[in-house]
């Protein structure tokens, strides 16, 4: 009888279970089902879940299963708002499709996942008010905290401000706000910029234009400086006019590089040293349009080695920025964060060093 009991018992788990599977895709399966399931009660469900001290494996272990095959999906909101913790790392960029910034964000992906953190990411296109809405989306969705390069056109960082207020973990990358009291992960720019001026020089140029990029923001001012102590320790006078300041898209590039053609051409620059691969590629089509050759006429540097720069004929030189690296930092810096006191929290910041890439865009007649 008692044989026969279990079998009846099976039976009725087995065609309630295999009901609720076929079921369950009307709505979403909560612990509820779980519970009435096998027999427990909700609190048990979660525990059990959670992996509750208190909780036998073979019950954890049964709970398991049963969630799997009903496709359970823990409710993230109702978790964070018992937790605390949503488990989620917001990440603003300004566009994706650099693969710069695409690179970053995978090397944030690869660490805080580990952790199991995940990532939701907002592109702010360079605009201040899509930035501040992009942040307060984020905040609007507990993320535990924040990774941010500001775009090229925010003067106005209240938006950031307020996520210090409120003890959110902030770090910026790339493009970082000087003293402004959190932690950053940036390239050595000057650096990178005085290096790839100084091999322009090696190749016997004198003349050497740059396509700089919102002088406002940190990396490009120190990319500017970077470029005239170069030209300063070779004894080559800057020259202002050769300084273009613009956004440094592919557009840009080419009206940066139409102005300076129209200089006579003794003042031509015999070099370009560009803060963005995109405005290289614009100064180059138009160079072809004029039939100017490169690299004998003039010789272009970029800087971030995008993937395309490759690609290009004559290839571009360029600076990486170690990427992959940044975004490895930016996450082990927010899970560090995370994982500190607020009262004991101290910035740091992280300089990486960026690599010079020379290919023959830059290269002299006789390499």
């Amino acid at each position: 009888m008692k044989k026969d009991l279990k079998v009846g018992t099976s039976r009725i788990k087995f065609y309630f279970c295999r009901y609720m599977m076929k079921n369950m895709g009307k709505r979403k399966v909560t612990l509820q089902d779980i519970a009435n399931a096998m027999h427990l009660t909700p609190s048990a469900v979660s525990k059990a879940l959670n992996d509750h001290p208190r909780m036998s494996d073979d019950t954890k272990a049964a709970v398991k299963k049963m969630a799997k095959k009903l496709n359970y999906k823990p409710n993230q909101l109702a978790a964070a708002l018992r937790s605390g913790r949503s488990k989620l790392i917001g990440v603003v960029v300004p566009a994706v499709d650099f693969s710069f910034f695409s690179s970053v964000i995978k090397g944030i992906e690869e660490t805080v996942m580990e952790a199991g953190y995940r990532v939701l990411l907002a592109q702010s296109g360079n605009s201040e008010q899509k930035e501040q809405e992009v942040v307060e989306t984020l905040l609007d969705a507990r993320v535990d905290g924040l990774i941010v390069s500001i775009g090229s056109d925010i003067e106005d960082f209240s938006h950031l401000q307020r996520v210090k207020e409120q003890q959110i973990p902030l770090i910026l990358f790339d493009r970082v706000l000087k003293d402004f009291g959190v932690s950053t992960v940036e390239l050595d720019d000057f650096k990178g910029a005085y290096e790839a001026v100084t091999h322009l020089i090696n190749q016997g140029c004198r003349r050497i234009a740059h396509l700089a990029g919102s002088p406002h923001l940190e990396l490009y001012a120190n990319r500017i400086a970077g470029y005239k102590a170069a030209l300063s320790d070779a004894a080559i006078a800057v020259r202002e006019d050769y300084i273009l300041n613009s956004e440094l898209l592919v557009e840009d590039g080419r009206n940066c590089m139409e102005k300076l053609l129209r200089l006579p051409i003794e003042e031509r620059p015999d070099a370009l040293f560009c803060a963005s691969d995109f405005s290289a590629v614009g100064a180059l089509q138009i160079l072809r349009k004029n039939k100017i050759c490169v690299p004998k006429e003039i010789k272009i540097v970029g800087f971030s080695n995008e993937n395309f720069t490759l690609y290009l004929e004559p290839a571009i030189s360029t600076v990486d920025q170690a990427s992959i690296e940044m975004g490895h930092c930016a996450g082990k810096l927010i899970l560090r964060q995370l994982r500190q006191e607020s009262e004991s929290f101290v910035p740091q910041r992280v300089v990486l060093e960026p690599t010079l890439i020379i290919r023959n865009s830059s290269k002299s007649d006789t390499d």
